[in-house]
């Protein structure tokens, strides 16, 4: 039987309400991507070009650092890996969780949310940060108020 994670980042909470009903949906384990220093709201200011994420955004080789890499990555067989969209794609932490660990033969099905971006580049962009017996897939982009029964019917689309 496939053992599913649900890892994910989330700097407002809004991902991490959406990842615990989708771990829920699946009947998968959950973990939590922190940030080794965590986000102010001053930090996620998107319209100051000085704020910590757009800092971060600007240079897509930027990895904040985790907090730590204490998942079991090698007792999964898919990871759903979740986050905010920043600037139409995955914040950078996302690359460094996936830097941190041997995502060899996984495969890795992306989520993300967002008032109305799409997940834009987020696959292209992360795929680097893992080895190429890895697949990332495209997942797709949900609202905060999604429900459980849609995200059980994503699950269910996914074969998982």
């Amino acid at each position: 039987m496939s053992r599913t994670l649900v890892a994910y980042f989330s700097a407002s909470g809004v991902t991490a309400s959406l990842a615990e009903k989708l771990a829920e949906a699946a009947g998968a384990d959950i973990y939590e991507i922190k940030p080794a220093v965590p986000y102010t709201d001053a930090d996620l200011n998107w319209q100051d070009k000085n704020s910590r994420s757009s800092v971060e955004m600007n240079d897509k080789k930027f990895r904040p650092a985790i907090a730590d890499t204490d998942a079991d990555i090698a007792g999964y067989d898919t990871i759903l890996l979740g986050f905010p969209i920043w600037w139409y794609v995955a914040p950078t932490i996302v690359n460094t969780f996936l830097e941190s660990y041997d995502f060899s033969g996984k495969t890795i099905i992306l989520f993300a949310t967002s008032g109305s971006s799409g997940m834009g580049r987020s696959a292209e962009e992360l795929r680097p940060s893992v080895s190429e017996s890895a697949v990332i897939k495209d997942g797709k982009r949900f609202s905060a108020g999604t429900s459980a029964a849609e995200l059980k019917n994503w699950i269910s689309s996914l074969g998982i």
